[in-house]
């Protein structure tokens, strides 16, 4: 299990356009490093959409953003579209980084287990370092708890 002070685990997937991204790629920023279960559900959409317009505080912040799940890139690119996100989401489809990041296995909602992504984030420091962990996000504030986590 995974916990801040932790070494990030390596990682290397493509985003929404076909790019390989790596953690090594974000040595010296910091990084936000946000899970998702699912593009264009509720909570998935009102968290993106926290980020999205917090976007311009955690850029000046030196904050890059990265979400992850599991979906595939024409999910990601017509995510993106319709609300507009301005950064970059890896589909993780063969589940790599989930697993690494130990945030994948059993969910329950509404009394139905199944597997899938846990809604977690870690912030990652310019040394690639786990500084904090959120294993829970509240959804529509989430971009002033990254701000306010790598403040402190």
């Amino acid at each position: 299990m995974l916990e801040a002070g932790n070494k990030a685990p390596a990682f290397s997937a493509k985003d929404q356009d076909g790019n390989t991204v790596k953690l090594s790629d974000f040595k010296g920023k910091k990084l936000a490093l946000y899970f998702y279960p699912k593009d264009d559900t509720p909570g998935c959409t009102k968290q993106a959409c926290s980020i999205r317009d917090g976007f311009k505080d955690l850029k000046k912040a030196g904050i890059t953003v990265i979400g992850v799940s599991t979906d595939d890139k024409q999910s990601h690119q017509d995510f993106i579209k319709k609300y507009k996100l301005p950064f970059t989401l890896l589909a993780d489809t063969n589940k790599k980084v989930v697993e690494k990041y130990g945030v994948y296995g059993e969910r329950n909602l509404y009394g139905n287990k199944f597997m899938g992504v846990k809604r977690t984030t870690f912030l990652i420091d310019e040394e690639g370092k786990i500084v904090k962990i959120f294993k829970r996000v509240k959804v529509d504030e989430h971009a002033d708890e990254i701000l306010k986590a790598f403040a402190n």
